[in-house]
């Protein structure tokens, strides 16, 4: 192996290294929310926002960071982002109340947009050669998924040691490791000062996720205010049509909306959102379930959810290995119906049969690891390199947006599902309407009833879980049906039909 080929492959495991963080980072406090809600005393829809400001913010700014990217460097990027990534790691770990962790979550999210569009177009300027990229990009879409599906793991083991806390510290080290690395073996800069960074675009994004979530959140609680919905979706729909219109007028605008033209592109940014809906809802609920209802500490609820990831890790590495040859459908489509049939699995055996759940994990992942790694080959292999940032920065809005929506409508979803349905035993106070933790923790308290409480609140919330995960699977049953009649035209010698021309 030759001293450059060496360099290219180390420079890959630093940016996926990266790309570990910055996935861990969403999926680590789904089996850490139940302690953070506890030991911060925050709301049930305080713990759902602790989660959401980081995708929020990210999926806000990505789309800026990535034309800043080509215009500063992706390699400058990649490294600024590092450094804001540990300094917000610090400030999450001793948030004293749920408001401030929130407001790191979301400091965390400016870190993490700088690096995520920087890792994956470092990809894509250091691999030349086309099998070699498909497989490093398959590298990079398997550290999305093991990431994701490793968060819960690694908070259950921290969090049986050390203060909640300890699941922000985690990422210092590694962020001084990849610094030193990237420094050591990225290539140089390459910066490109006649592209135009828009930081209004990128606010208006923000605005427009911002309302959308809150517009979700607050339809889905007991009692919603009407007000604050309809001010939500009008931030939403201002913000979301002044974005497009703002695109438009731009002579160098953050998204080019012509290159949704390429069926394979938009295929793959399709792919990526549902395959992230569904890993990020399977991910949430689950830990949430068995913690909650079967009593599992965090850490077996961890490696539970993990079986998502066993049954990823191989497929989407072959997936990756095998597209020149069997093309975008049977990979993407099969890939979702195979996920969708995982997820069937998981809800109807949840609560019988501990063998059969942990098989449909696995289904659901290796259906799921599949699509994921293609996704990003279609997306990164229909651009010129020139506007290798800005397909990178959609590729990741579209992961983001995939779990935000997840977490926002399906952690709504199962508070309202639980709320509407609970039937709560005579004597018992209403809060204990508003969540399972509620509940039991008035059981806990001597609340009057507390058996009939516990089985009540336990019943109704599996009840919840099993409408959860029926959404899940009718969703990627719409991405099989939606991606298939896009990619019917793809053979495998059209797998990678080439840069989009418009």
């Amino acid at each position: 192996m030759t001293t450059g080929t060496s360099r290219r492959w180390l420079l890959l495991a630093v940016v996926s290294a990266g790309l570990l963080l910055i996935t861990l980072d969403n999926s680590i406090l789904y089996a850490a929310l139940p302690t953070l809600v506890e030991d911060l005393g925050a709301t049930s829809s305080e713990g759902l926002w602790i989660i959401n400001a980081y995708p929020v913010v990210m999926a806000g700014l990505l789309l800026g960071s990535g034309t800043l990217g080509d215009r500063v460097g992706h390699r400058r990027m990649f490294l600024i982002g590092l450094v804001v990534f540990g300094a917000a790691s610090l400030v999450a770990a001793f948030s004293p109340t749920p408001e401030a962790l929130i407001g790191s979550r979301a400091f965390l999210a400016v870190g993490a947009a700088a690096m995520m569009p920087a890792t994956l177009a470092l990809i894509r300027v250091t691999f030349e050669d086309e099998r070699e990229r498909n497989v490093a990009i398959a590298v990079w879409g398997t550290m999305a998924v093991v990431g994701s599906a490793l968060g819960p793991i690694i908070s259950g083991i921290l969090l049986q040691h050390f203060w909640w806390g300890s699941v922000f510290i985690i990422n210092v080290p590694v962020v001084v490791i990849a610094l030193v690395a990237t420094l050591a073996l990225a290539p140089p800069n390459d910066p490109d000062p006649s592209k135009h960074w828009d930081l209004v675009s990128s606010l208006l994004a923000l605005v427009a996720l911002v309302g959308l979530v809150m517009a979700i959140k607050e339809t889905a609680k007991t009692g919603p205010a009407l007000a604050v919905i309809a001010a939500a979706v009008l931030a939403a729909t201002v913000g979301g049509w002044a974005f497009a219109r703002r695109q438009r007028q731009l002579p160098h605008p953050l998204l080019e909306f012509a290159i949704f033209r390429n069926r394979a592109f938009l295929w793959g940014v399709l792919a990526a959102g549902f395959a992230l809906f569904a890993i990020s809802g399977v991910q949430l609920v689950t830990t949430q379930r068995f913690q909650l209802v079967e009593g599992f500490t965090p850490l077996r609820a961890g490696f539970l959810v993990a079986a998502v990831a066993l049954g990823a890790f191989p497929t989407a590495m072959l997936g990756g290995a095998v597209l020149h040859r069997v093309g975008l459908l049977p990979l993407i489509t099969g890939g979702l119906a195979l996920g969708a049939g995982g997820t069937v699995l998981v809800l109807l055996n949840f609560a019988t049969s501990m063998p059969l759940l942990v098989t449909g994990l696995i289904v659901t992942g290796a259906g799921l690891g599949a699509a994921m790694s293609v996704a990003s080959s279609a997306i990164m292999g229909n651009v010129p390199a020139r506007r290798a940032g800005m397909a990178s920065s959609v590729e990741e809005v579209s992961y983001e947006f995939g779990g935000l929506i997840a977490v926002a409508l399906l952690g709504s979803l199962l508070t309202a599902v639980y709320s509407a349905t609970v039937d709560l035993p005579a004597g018992v106070p209403e809060r204990a309407r508003d969540s399972l933790d509620s509940a039991l923790a008035l059981a806990g308290e001597g609340a009057g009833a507390d058996t009939a409480l516990i089985t009540a609140a336990s019943e109704a919330f599996d009840g919840a879980y099993f409408a959860v995960m029926t959404v899940v699977a009718a969703a990627l049953a719409v991405g099989t049906l939606v991606t298939g009649l896009l990619l019917r035209r793809h053979g495998p010698g059209s797998a990678l039909s080439g840069p989009a021309h418009h």
